[in-house]
């Protein structure tokens, strides 16, 4: 009877430990870090700087899910700090994005080598102490074995990520760093390497497109095909800097997703619609065995940046949610409903992808049960 009892209770346990039957995602566009941020981050007058008030009016709605990626945008070189053209942003840039809930990031970018090879070793360097995964640019031949695919793990579901650039802006990567490139002979020896993992899915990352065009190119939409036809069900593009289209459509009976940009997550670019993104959140299921795209939805974001004593100061603010406040001066308020506009012109071309419903409780916080956030109105702000 007894043994009875423990065979019970280990089944119990085992089944407890399988994977539960959804898993959500959510996905961002690009982390830039402009001259203009980076003295916004500034505390006083030292060398140190503090970005975790840039994300506190987002950081609910991207906990609410399991899995956060961002793409990084930057170098974290080191001193000097510097914006565009040469990105190097203060390593507590990382802690923030932390704070906000992002739990892994994707490097291969046309940034990702701005400060050569020196800038890349110390980004991966310090993503790895700071213990954010990564993916797409590597220190060595080891270090891609290591990291490429990045796998992501929640609720007993385990993930691979891929990541591939268009380009490095003409800079020569430097051996022994590798970027991965859009290559198709590369990509599909490291989808069969990622499905060898025992993984659920693999998602892939895409840095591609014409800057601030609204509408994938055919390059794009070609990419997109030939990655369904090699099974991947999720693909996530950025470098635009605007948003575009979202598409969730059936494939030969299979689900698949497309985002074709994600558009500026934090920058400085204010030029219309290159100050707002969205976050697209994405739940997949699991049943008898079998993984699919259940729905996708998207978030619309943009970048708040009052001016104090001739110091810009930077807010991802969640865009309907705030789009009525009354803290927010007219210009600002004026230009947040400008650019919801703006990006639903945008997204009128997706599919199966349609709007968050904001006043939706955000009733999964990472183990801990909130309600909507409470406004934190900035000192700049008030005074």
């Amino acid at each position: 009877m007894r043994y009875l009892f423990f065979l019970l209770l280990f089944t119990s346990i085992n089944l407890s430990a399988q994977k539960d039957s959804t898993l959500s995602l959510v996905f961002m566009g690009d982390v830039m870090g402009h001259d203009s941020q980076i003295k916004s981050a500034r505390i006083g007058d030292s060398n140190e700087f503090d970005y975790n008030s840039c994300f506190s009016y987002l950081k609910d709605d991207i906990q609410s899910a399991d899995i956060a990626i961002a793409n990084l945008e930057v170098t974290l070189a080191g001193a000097p700090y510097k914006g565009y053209p040469s990105f190097s942003s203060p390593d507590t840039l990382v802690d923030a994005l932390q704070y906000a809930g992002i739990d892994a990031v994707v490097m291969a970018n046309n940034h990702c080598v701005d400060r050569r090879k020196a800038g890349l070793n110390r980004t991966c360097d310090i993503l790895d102490q700071k213990s954010m995964p990564r993916t797409g640019a590597f220190k060595d031949s080891l270090d891609r074995i290591n990291n490429n695919p990045m796998i992501v793990e929640a609720k007993g579901w385990r993930l691979a990520v891929l990541n591939y650039t268009y380009g490095t802006n003409g800079i020569r990567v430097q051996k022994p760093n590798i970027v991965n490139q859009i290559d198709t002979a590369v990509i599909a020896a490291d989808i069969k390497l990622a499905r060898s993992k025992e993984v659920d899915e693999v998602i892939v990352s895409m840095h591609w497109g014409w800057e601030y065009q609204a509408k994938p190119n055919p390059e794009q939409k070609k990419l997109t095909e030939w990655l369904y036809s090699k099974g991947i069900n999720i693909v996530i593009g950025s470098h635009p800097h605007v948003l575009q289209p979202m598409k969730l459509t059936s494939v030969k009976g299979q689900d698949k997703l497309v985002a074709y940009s994600m558009g500026n997550f934090i920058s400085n670019q204010r030029t219309a619609p290159r100050d707002g993104a969205a976050l697209l959140f994405v739940t997949m299921t699991r049943e008898k065995g079998e993984v699919r795209v259940a729905s996708a939805e998207y978030q619309l974001t943009w970048v708040y940046t009052p001016v104090k004593a001739g110091k810009k100061h930077f807010y991802v603010l969640p865009a309907q949610r705030y789009q009525e406040s009354n803290w927010l001066d007219n210009t600002a308020r004026k230009r947040l409903n400008e650019y919801i506009a703006e990006a639903r012109d945008i997204l009128k071309y997706n599919v199966n992808v349609k709007e968050r419903n904001f006043q939706r409780p955000l009733n999964r916080l990472k183990g801990r049960q909130m309600d909507l956030p409470e406004v934190v109105v900035p000192v700049s702000v008030i005074n």
